[in-house]
């Protein structure tokens, strides 16, 4: 097998990692479109399950991933993509990575751990 298993599910989760830090940015999806855009292109295409197509990281902020490696787990139905990340943040908040948020098992309170980088509302301006 070349790959992940998309017979299994149409989507496939996929988690992107900082190549060089090791640090989590984010958790999406992936359909066989998008895996082999992604492996032709060498930049990480996602499939939005929100807007039902595909979703070329960075077409509107210009943070966009550049693949460095590709991974498959052992069912081959996940996919573990290492990148390099462009423009700073991953996060569509205008965080380096989508999990900035940590919450405090014992007080059940949140902490943001991380810098917003851009503000949204700047980088995703609507024509309504």
């Amino acid at each position: 097998m070349n790959g992940p298993d998309f017979t299994k599910s149409d989507l496939l989760p996929v988690i992107a990692q900082d190549a060089d830090d090791g640090e989590v940015l984010m958790l999406a999806y992936m359909n066989q479109e998008a895996w082999q855009e992604t492996c032709a292109t060498g930049r990480v295409c996602y499939y939005s399950r929100s807007r039902d197509k595909l979703w070329r990281k960075g077409e509107e902020s210009g943070n966009f991933q550049e693949v460095r490696a590709i991974y498959y787990d052992c069912d081959a139905d996940t996919v573990l993509v290492k990148v390099t990340q462009h423009g700073g943040a991953a996060c569509h908040e205008g965080y380096r990575s989508c999990f900035f948020r940590q919450l405090d098992t014992a007080t059940g309170d949140v902490t943001v751990v991380g810098d917003r980088i851009f503000d949204p509302a700047e980088v995703y301006k609507t024509n309504d």
